[in-house]
């Protein structure tokens, strides 16, 4: 017996939610937009209207606006997302408890055995969809299919507020005609390659010759020919089977080139200041620092270094991660954005008791950290500041990152 996989795609999700929360920007072309002052400056979403104009999510300010004169800019509110997708997953909990997040506005759902109770996949994902719209305000597409590649497709089909079914009588019709580069996991150099080779459909590569695949994309050329057949049998994970974190980290672009190193002491520090509260937050704990820098022409690189006691403080943290960029920074060089994440996290519950001095000074500052933490809860992140933080409060005004506000993708294939 087949599964029955939806796959659900809150349509427009950031911009909905805001044009749902503020009615007077709905009939307007609205994007959800970062900071221009603080060189965030793109498209992060889009309504539908503006979409009709021709935005795309990645567009600097000043294209969306030549495309759509009168689009309406909206800052981000990634704590209202959370919130909205955490009530999505509510309704689709009443369904089934096999429900694997594919970021925020997207999720699989294996409803297999709700069929007795709830109906069919497309009487199910119709009667998901009207309840979003009623209960929240906003609309969702869904696909439905035998497995998840197929379900993701039929998703991006038809929007906004549509089911598609895609089963084994219709497939072929209906997937093989697609460009390869709509298939889940084919990324744009994957898809270019495949061109190269004539493989520009779908179709193409579900009958391509397995040895071409394997020659031009390794094993990865084979399952990607699988899924293309419709071979599929990767399980809906349930919350609870989800992979565990495996980092927590931030990251900024700063609102100017950063020249000196007091300005990436400054940046850093907050950097570390959020990465460290993260972690009690979640009671983790990390072995390993990495630091990303992006200089003024774009160039990025990763490099990471262990600490000498694992722990979360701030003040570890940030003395690793200066010593990372001054041993690996070319000097003079000036600084665009900047990234700390900590990795080789392990529960807090895990620590030892240890009377060796640099242990107690690690417990000092974790407990005059954690203090600062409950006051910059109750009064506002700004109520209580390092000195290095004030000196420039620019720098040191670093916002939510994408993965505190996103839950972990499902694993993707690198392109």
């Amino acid at each position: 017996m087949d599964r029955v996989i939806l796959h659900s795609d809150l349509n427009n999700f950031y911009a909905s939610v805001e044009c749902f929360l503020n009615p007077s920007l709905r009939g307007q072309a609205v994007a959800v937009a970062g900071d221009q002052e603080m060189r965030h400056g793109i498209v992060l979403a889009k309504n539908s209207i503006a979409k009709a104009f021709g935005v795309m999510t990645g567009n600097t300010l000043w294209e969306a606006r030549r495309k759509c004169p009168d689009i309406v800019f909206v800052k981000p509110h990634f704590e209202l997302y959370k919130k909205y997708s955490d009530i999505v997953r509510q309704i689709y909990g009443e369904y089934t408890d096999q429900i694997e997040p594919f970021g925020l506005d997207e999720c699989w759902l294996d409803v297999t055995g709700s069929k007795n109770l709830f109906g069919d996949g497309k009487t199910i994902a119709n009667n998901i969809r009207e309840r979003i719209k009623t209960e929240i305000g906003i609309t969702v597409s869904v696909g439905v299919s035998f497995n998840k590649i197929f379900a993701k497709l039929g998703s991006d089909m038809k929007k906004p507020d549509a089911t598609t079914v895609i089963d084994r009588d219709n497939f072929r019709e209906k997937v093989w005609r697609l460009p390869v580069s709509d298939l889940l996991y084919v990324g744009h150099k994957t898809a270019n390659k495949l061109k190269s080779y004539g493989i520009e459909t779908i179709g193409a590569l579900a009958s391509a010759d397995p040895k071409l695949l394997m020659y031009l994309l390794g094993k990865n050329g084979i399952m990607l020919k699988e899924f293309a057949c419709g071979k599929d049998n990767s399980p809906v994970l349930r919350f609870c089977d989800m992979s565990p974190v495996k980092s927590i980290g931030n990251s900024t672009t700063t609102p100017r080139d950063l020249v000196s190193e007091e300005d990436i002491r400054i940046t850093l520090y907050a950097l570390c200041e959020s990465v460290s509260a993260r972690m009690r937050r979640h009671g983790f704990i990390c072995d390993t620092v990495q630091v990303s820098i992006r200089d003024s022409d774009l160039y990025r690189f990763d490099r990471q270094a262990k600490l000498d006691t694992p722990n979360r403080t701030a003040k570890a943290l940030f003395e690793k991660s200066m010593e990372l960029y001054r041993r690996h920074h070319i000097h003079g060089k000036p600084v665009r954005s900047l990234g700390v994440r900590a990795c080789g996290l392990s529960s807090d519950k895990d620590c030892q008791m240890s009377f060796l001095p640099e242990i107690e000074n690690l417990d000092r500052e974790e407990k005059i950290e954690s203090i600062m933490d409950s006051l910059r809860v109750k009064f506002g992140s700004s109520a209580m500041n390092r000195g290095i933080c004030i000196t420039d409060a620019e720098l040191s005004r670093i916002g939510p990152s994408e993965d505190e506000a996103v839950l972990p993708p499902a694993m993707r294939l690198s392109h």
